[in-house]
């Protein structure tokens, strides 16, 4: 089944609007992620400063 020219241009759009939110997403949501989660017993609380400073 072949896609119409307008179809492949409409994808194209769509997976690099995809690759750009994930590539710029990617490592703040892990931060997000971890710093909601807080450290493990035992070691010290997390901070932005402490994050910038290791």
């Amino acid at each position: 089944m072949a896609m119409s020219p307008e179809v492949k241009e409409r994808l194209e759009v769509v997976f690099e609007v995809v690759k750009t939110t994930f590539h710029w997403s990617f490592i703040p949501a892990v931060l997000y992620l971890g710093f909601r989660k807080g450290s493990e017993a035992g070691m010290p609380p997390l901070s932005v400063m402490s994050l910038l400073w290791q």
